[in-house]
């Protein structure tokens, strides 16, 4: 079981894009918060709208994000299938990466707010680092 009293959360200030790309050529992956994932299907990629490259075949714009602050142990279980069944609950779609240290959870910008709210409703603390 999570213990919400342990778990933060802090918005990030940009906007992202979720793309479908042709290759990450174009892509500057030493920018802050460019996440890439290669399957025998596609190339995915979520990035600051401002850095979407021209090789794009697909993009979705409008993205917000809210990361789990720290290192998450891999030992830990049900995080994210928590924090999505609370923003599921408020009819919020999500789309999350998970990185070595931690998760991010992207939210439309016209659901962000209410997503916040859910969120401190269930007792995370949502803010700063």
């Amino acid at each position: 079981m999570v213990d919400v009293k342990q778990l933060r959360m802090a918005p990030l200030c940009q906007e992202f894009s979720i793309c479908k790309v042709t290759d990450y050529s174009q892509i500057n992956l030493e920018l802050p918060f460019v996440f890439t994932g290669s399957t025998d299907e596609e190339k995915s990629l979520v990035c600051p709208m401002e850095h979407v490259p021209q090789n794009t075949v697909e993009r979705d714009d409008g993205w917000k994000a809210l990361r789990i602050n720290g290192m998450l142990d891999f030992s830990l279980v049900g995080i994210l299938a928590w924090i999505s069944n609370i923003l599921a609950e408020s009819s919020i779609g999500i789309f999350a990466v998970s990185t070595f240290n931690t998760d991010y959870i992207f939210v439309k910008k016209s659901n962000f707010d209410k997503a916040i709210k859910a969120l401190e409703d269930a007792g995370l603390i949502v803010g700063k680092n």
